[in-house]
């Protein structure tokens, strides 16, 4: 499966995440028939959610859709590397797979971090290939962070 497309799909919630004044990250999941089945973008701020990062919101699209908690099959696109609660979520959810764009070397928890999939006690680790787009998902972050510091 060419990967890129997905990930564009990603890059165009995030932007639409921006708009809205959140961080912008965008999600999308796909089944293995290449169907998209979730995407959203971050909204901890616009509905009052500390746990609405795109990755979660996006599961909890998919589960409810498909009337069960276990989301196996699946690929995740994110633009930006997943947090420990992220992970933590996609590990649950059981995701088979997980690509995403842009590291994350403070709050990311799959290559930096606690590189949560790697634990002992992770009960689930999904394929990860991460960098896809890496620039084009970095620059939407860092050209967001410095309109909010002008």
């Amino acid at each position: 499966m060419n990967d890129e497309p997905y990930m564009r799909l990603a890059i165009q919630e995030a932007k639409s995440a921006a708009r809205r004044g959140e961080v912008p990250v965008g999600a999308v999941l796909v089944n293995a028939s290449g169907e998209v089945v979730a995407k959203t973008g971050n909204a901890p701020i616009s509905i009052c959610d500390p746990t609405a990062h795109a990755e979660v919101l996006a599961l909890r699209d998919a589960a409810y859709g498909s009337g069960n908690y276990r989301l196996g099959g699946l690929t995740l696109y994110v633009t930006l590397e997943p947090c420990t609660m992220c992970a933590g979520a996609i590990s649950n959810a059981r995701i088979s797979r997980v690509v995403f764009g842009a590291p994350d070397a403070k709050g990311g928890a799959v290559e930096n971090g606690v590189r949560f999939f790697e634990q002992p006690t992770c009960h689930h680790k999904p394929d990860v290939t991460g960098g896809v787009l890496a620039q084009d998902c970095a620059d939407i972050l860092k050209n967001f962070f410095r309109a909010r510091r002008k």
